[in-house]
């Protein structure tokens, strides 16, 4: 059975681009435009990865992650940045809510590939 992907991202674009990458490697993604809109669709279905935004309307990507951490069937999901936010301040912001990894935008397709079956086993 394939893996199942959340990619939570304001930008069409880059949902499109995520996307395209992951289902071309055998990945069934979700795209949700907002936190908003990824933690409804996360309390309804189970994802194997979440990618996320940091800078969204409505609900950022730290506070997603932290409500995704709340919630039993999350504790463990590899959650990714996927963000222009390259600081050092940001990432440790990351660490803290529980992000597992951080890809820098403007991302390489290969590299979101190798760093989503590395996290996924």
């Amino acid at each position: 059975m394939a893996k199942r992907v959340l990619t939570v991202d304001d930008s069409a674009s880059i949902r499109q681009m995520v996307a395209f990458a992951l289902k071309s490697a055998g990945y069934e993604v979700t795209e949700a435009p907002d936190g908003n809109a990824g933690l409804s669709q996360a309390k309804t279905q189970q994802f194997d990865l979440v990618l996320t935004d940091q800078n969204m309307p409505g609900m950022d990507g730290l506070t997603l992650i932290r409500n995704l951490r709340a919630l039993p069937q999350y504790a463990s999901t590899p959650i990714l940045m996927l963000t222009t936010e390259a600081g050092d301040s940001m990432k440790q912001q990351g660490r803290a809510v529980g992000a597992t990894g951080w890809l820098v935008k403007p991302f390489d397709p290969q590299k979101l590939l190798e760093v989503t079956r590395k996290v996924l086993g």
